[in-house]
Order: C-alpha cells, then structure tokens, then sequence
C-alpha cells in the first residue's frame, strides 16, 4: 500500500520534450550540465543517456550513464587477477542530482538502483565488468557503504575545484547484493 502524502515517482529515459530548464539541485555545474548538454549528449552526440526520476510530470532528479572501459591494471590485486589485460567494459556513472525541492525524498537511491540495473542488463547483453564513478569528496563514504573501492587516480589533476575520488562497484559485488536482498 502506498503513503497518499508520498509522491508518485516515475524513472524513466530523458526525453527530447523534458522542460530541463527548472533543474536546480544547488551545484551550478550539475545544473548547467542537465540544462544545457544532456539532451545534446544524449540526443546528437549519443554519448550519454539520462533516467530522470519524475514526480507529477516535474523533473525531480537525474542520473546519466554512459559506456567506458577499465583495464585490469586500474583494478584491486583481487580484483584483476581474474581478468584479462585488455579494456573490460564498465557502466560510467557520470552524474547524479535530485533537484532542491524534491531533496530527502529518496530520489537519489532510487536513481542509483535504476543505474545498478542497467548494468546488470549490460553485463547479460554484451558485457559488463562493474560500475566506474568519479565521487566527490562529501559522498565518498556512501558509495563506500554500497561497496564501492577507490580506484588510484592515474593522470587528469583539476587544479582549482576539488578532486572527485574515482571509484569501482564490481558486477559480482553488486549481482551478490542484488541476490542478498531479494531473497
């Protein structure tokens, strides 16, 4: 049975009809991003898809994913003992904000759930080693909670804004966690 007072939520794929101009979750360039490039990225470019987590037909969250790849050599000893030295293909988290209003609400999670999903239809599809984020500092230890690991950054220094921490959700982590809780 489901709270009347809760609000309906609904994820689904960005559309080309979205009003995206509304989106402010108080990071400017998590803004600027779904304002002005998702669709572009998405729609012309094809180099990101974006779920957006709609309530009352208002956007009120949204994560994009993209493909990419990881070699074993980015990887735990642990972990890229059992894989090949090759690029693997991994599900790139590229972003993820709830918008201001709708914040405290859960939206976050639920979009994450939406990504975790797709990966485990990538890894059935075609292929999927695991999920790759570049995490800000503030929510480092949350996706530690889910099982993420930090990866060693190799090259690409930011300089003035903060450095994101990159890290790494293995399929077979997240598949035995997805196991865990439906049973």
């Amino acid at each position: 049975m489901t709270d009347p007072a809760s609000p309906s939520v609904k994820i689904r794929m960005l559309k080309k009809t979205d009003d995206r101009s509304r989106f402010c979750c108080g990071n400017i360039e998590l803004d600027r991003f779904f304002q002005r490039f998702a669709g572009q990225n998405q729609f012309r470019h094809y180099i990101g898809t974006s779920y957006v987590a709609s309530i009352d037909d208002q956007i009120a969250g949204f994560v994009t994913v993209s493909s990419g790849e990881i070699t074993a050599d980015e990887l735990r000893k642990s972990t890229k003992k059992r894989l090949p030295n090759y690029p693997l293909p991994i599900l790139r988290i590229s972003r993820l904000a709830v918008d201001l209003k709708f914040q405290g609400l859960g939206l976050g999670k639920q979009l994450l759930k939406t990504a975790f999903k797709l990966a485990l239809e990538m890894k059935c599809s075609y292929g999927c080693v695991g999920i790759v984020v570049d995490a800000k500092t503030e929510v480092v230890k949350y996706y530690q909670s889910l099982g993420f690991i930090p990866l060693e950054m190799v090259a690409g220094q930011l300089g003035d804004r903060p450095e994101p921490v990159t890290m790494f959700l293995s399929i077979s982590v997240l598949s035995k966690s997805v196991s865990a809780k439906s049973e």
